[in-house]
């Protein structure tokens, strides 16, 4: 049963086993997820986006954005995760095909960094059940230890709001569509007008 935003504010750390339940439906072999998250509860896994959900994936600073604007004006979101610089917002199955549409007819929807769309036909690398321990530079990162290139780290892949029940719910284009427009406008000129970008068939993992 779908649980509303409002019931209650997701701030799980971790998945809980509801909420695994729910990632392992959207593949063709639950069984086989489960036990793999069995064997390694802190490994990421891939699943097919467009059965259970869609994912939006954003720029972490736009992402965040968008975020705090579902949270302030409503109605809230479903799973969220951070992964290779980006948020990802898990939405409702379509939601890849129609969001860039309506982004498109948008006066400020050019304004929003590239969002990749992940539907029917890709997939996505997912953070661990668990968020594994930090290694040393990303529990307490220091000058000295940043590479030669002067860039820091990546984060390891984890869950912002992490699923906790069996049928989270999920926002839909136009809620993301509003979402994406009023963290468009409040950024300003700060953000470069961009246009909607296609998705490769699998999140880099």
């Amino acid at each position: 049963m779908s649980r509303s935003p409002q019931d209650s504010l997701h701030t799980a750390a971790f998945v809980t086993p509801a909420g695994a339940d729910w990632l392992a439906s959207a593949s063709a072999s639950p069984r086989g997820v489960q036990a793999l998250w069995a064997a390694a509860p802190t490994a990421p896994v891939t699943l097919p986006c467009g059965t259970a959900f869609d994912v939006i994936s954003m720029d972490a600073l736009f992402g965040r954005r968008v975020v705090g604007r579902l949270w302030t004006d409503g109605p809230g979101t479903g799973p969220v995760a951070a992964q290779g610089g980006r948020v990802m917002l898990f939405a409702t199955p379509g939601t890849a095909q129609r969001l860039p549409a309506l982004l498109g007819w948008e006066e400020w929807g050019a304004a929003a960094p590239p969002l990749l769309c992940y539907g029917r036909g890709d997939a996505v690398t997912v953070p661990p059940l668990f968020p594994p321990d930090p290694g040393p530079q990303e529990a307490a990162p220091l000058e000295h230890d940043a590479p030669e290139s002067g860039v820091a780290p990546m984060p390891s892949p984890r869950w912002l709001v992490a699923p906790d029940v069996r049928g989270p719910w999920l926002p839909g284009p136009e809620v993301l569509l509003w979402a994406c427009v009023r963290a468009a406008r409040a950024a300003g000129g700060d953000l470069v007008s961009t246009a909607v970008t296609s998705a490769p068939a699998a999140f880099p993992g």
